[in-house]
């Protein structure tokens, strides 16, 4: 494929495959069945492996929670997390004492710096039918000089996040969301956390999701330096035509950043999550969810969690869920209070 954007094509497994900045991508797409009155699935836990249930036995997972499917508290350092919601809602709690309950479109981005520990539960509340949810879960590293910075946590609320709309000459549309990285019409963009890779200009970080209806066409700009990777990952449809190249559904695909590449969309509905940016081009030590530049750097993090636990925990349980009451908002450590579509205020 000289000269062609298309630069390879890999099986989309699980997790995704990342590259340099980032370090993990998962697409978390669960049906969850009506709910029980407690934020749980009203159907038998039988057989599954409480506790560490990622089986997708029919079609959903209870991962690490008891009672309630998600993660409770649990600890990182040293990168971010970048959380976008499609679909049902997470509750979010730390060691910093913030709270969130985001989703239907939601974004929350987590600096994670110096350490922070964290819950993300995903309540049901639907006790009549069904409780989809589907997320994706991006790991962006941090470069050793922000390793340390201090936690810090931002949502981008639905409504806010910029988006391009475009119709082809047949009238077939295309929707791109910016969670990262700007892009030609579809207004200013969002401002990451102030110690991101993101917050470079010279990064050239990007993060869309991008939807196309059949037979839709459209052209993916170049990115703004040839040394960015740049990966589509082609996750829901059946085939696209990139600048000719016929893929099929699902495929991570590596892209020539220098290079627009042109999409054609083939007979069903498609989407797709892009991924971009500059390599950070630093060693990587990692050690589960610790994410540092050297393995002196990773003991100093283990002795540092025994010591402080990073703050502690002040919740009541290591899963908590924020009430009855399925209205989106964030509560920071400082007390301000966010709500979902007030304004669209992003701090």
């Amino acid at each position: 494929m000289a000269n062609h954007p298309l630069r390879e094509i890999k099986p989309l497994g699980m997790p995704w495959v990342t590259v340099d900045p980032f370090l993990f991508c998962v697409h978390h797409d669960d049906a969850y069945p009506r709910a029980n009155g407690a934020f749980g699935p009203a159907a038998s836990l039988a057989g599954r492996q409480i506790g560490q249930d990622f089986s997708q036995r029919d079609g959903w997972s209870m991962y690490h929670g008891t009672a309630v499917p998600g993660f409770p508290a649990h600890p990182h350092r040293g990168f971010e997390t970048v959380t976008i919601v499609r679909k049902g809602l997470v509750d979010h709690a730390d060691s910093l004492g913030a709270a969130a309950r985001y989703g239907r479109g939601d974004v929350q981005w987590l600096t994670t710096g110096r350490g922070i520990v964290h819950a993300e539960m995903f309540p049901l509340f639907d006790t009549a039918q069904a409780n989809p949810l589907q997320l994706f879960q991006i790991w962006l590293n941090l470069p050793a000089a922000s390793k340390m910075a201090a936690p810090h946590f931002t949502m981008f609320w639905a409504d806010a996040i910029p988006r391009l709309v475009t119709h082809d000459a047949a009238g077939r549309r295309t929707e791109v969301v910016t969670i990262a990285g700007a892009l030609p019409g579809a207004g200013a963009p969002l401002a990451p956390p102030p110690d991101s890779w993101a917050a470079r200009a010279a990064a050239d970080v990007a993060i869309w999701t991008v939807a196309m209806q059949p037979g839709a066409e459209w052209t993916l700009p170049a990115a703004h330096s040839a040394a960015t990777r740049r990966h589509l990952y082609f996750f829901a449809g059946g085939s696209v035509l990139v600048d000719g190249h016929r893929v099929d559904a699902p495929a991570a695909l590596e892209l020539a950043a220098e290079a627009a590449a042109r999409l054609v969309n083939g007979a069903a509905p498609a989407e797709f999550l892009l991924l971009q940016g500059r390599p950070i081009d630093e060693p990587v030590a990692q050690y589960g969810p610790f994410v540092m530049n050297t393995q002196a750097e990773i003991a100093q993090t283990l002795a540092d969690y025994r010591r402080t636990q990073f703050g502690g925990w002040p919740w009541p349980s290591p899963a908590p869920v924020h009430g009855a009451d399925p209205a989106r908002f964030a509560r920071h450590p400082d007390g301000r209070l966010e709500q979902a579509g007030a304004g669209g205020a992003n701090p």
